[in-house]
């Protein structure tokens, strides 16, 4: 076991709230973003992790510990846990499987997925669209009193024990609410489509085009010397051998390898003129992550032509740590707006 329940009750209100861009406080900023990724250190942050990337120049700073047990100094270049971040890869990848014909966002989860059609509500009526655009009703497994955080589920199947036979939080389409399920479910229709992993289809169509040698799809792939270290707030031991394998939540990169891919989806890089409009219509261009140990923000400012990626490796229950790397994030972001 890593570490103990009572510690993570709060995670899923954490999930949801990382998936918000908080207006930004409004501060008069006179340090520099080095000084700022130190600030941030002080605060009770292990280690962060910040690349950016602007008018073509890239730039890279970090703080603190990529393992505090060794006193190992954070590297920019060390892979994360990136969390929901991987949502951005599983909508690309849904894209272009729309595109080709092989998919359509008005099929139903009846149509794609008949072997679970049982267990949802309004599975008839549900499309691929909703579930891209989190407006399904489904609820989300990390909600569920049950859901394993200190000793993460091994095989997807286990994660449908916790929502199957559960009744809709809403009709489809009535409304918006995130749900980690529906890129769960959205990870088998993409294997089932394909005859093979859509792990497997990332990596082809839309890391090796893009040279992302950094980015893997699961832990298992990597050398977890390469990883930075997790922590969480009252909990003393690293927790980065944690393994969440859920589709659209489990993918391993570098900060940059993150902004590469980010610039890529926004500049119409990774797809054609049909892709990019289907992509438009169903999901965002930025995204934020967590996990036990590791919170993590990708975004785009036009205004600036920046791509800001910054990772931190601490995280505790309820709201104040979140708040705090965002608050952090923030500060760097109006430091790049003034130079």
């Amino acid at each position: 076991m890593i570490f103990n329940k009572p510690l993570i009750r709060l995670i899923p209100l954490i999930l949801v709230l990382s998936m918000c861009n908080c207006t930004k406080d409004i501060f008069y900023i006179t340090g520099t973003i080095q000084e700022e990724m130190d600030k941030l250190v002080d605060s009770g942050f292990d280690g962060a992790i910040l690349y950016v990337n602007q008018v073509g120049e890239s730039s890279f700073y970090s703080a603190g510990w990529h393992n505090r047990e060794n006193q190992i100094p954070a590297d920019p270049h060390a892979l994360f846990k990136i969390a929901s971040i991987s949502k951005l890869y599983v909508a690309a990848a849904t894209t272009k499987l729309i595109a080709d014909e092989e998919l359509s966002l008005e099929n139903t989860i009846a149509e794609l997925l008949p072997e679970y059609a049982n267990g949802i509500e309004y599975a008839d009526q549900i499309t691929l669209r909703m579930l891209l655009q989190h407006r399904s009703g489904i609820p989300d497994y990390t909600y569920h009193p049950d859901y394993p955080w200190d000793d993460p589920f091994q095989d997807v199947e286990e994660t449908y024990t916790l929502v199957l036979n559960e009744p809709a939080d809403f009709k489809p389409g009535k409304r918006y609410k995130y749900s980690n399920t529906n890129y769960l479910l959205i990870g088998d229709i993409l294997d089932q489509t394909l005859g093979y992993s859509h792990h497997q289809f990332i990596k082809d169509e839309l890391l090796q085009p893009l040279s992302l040698n950094d980015t893997y799809s699961l832990l298992n792939e990597v050398n977890l010397d390469d990883l930075m270290s997790g922590y969480f707030v009252g909990y003393e031991p690293d927790i980065k051998a944690n393994n969440f394998i859920q589709p659209g939540g489990s993918m391993v990169a570098t900060a940059e390898d993150v902004g590469v891919f980010l610039r890529a989806l926004i500049d119409g890089t990774l797809f054609s003129e049909k892709e990019q409009a289907i992509y438009s219509s169903v999901y965002k261009y930025e995204h934020t992550g967590l996990l036990p140990g590791y919170q993590s923000i990708a975004r785009y400012y036009p205004d600036i032509d920046a791509v800001v990626v910054m990772f931190v490796n601490t995280s505790a229950e309820g709201y104040s740590y979140w708040n705090k790397f965002e608050k952090g994030y923030n500060r760097i972001v109006s430091i790049l707006e003034k130079e």
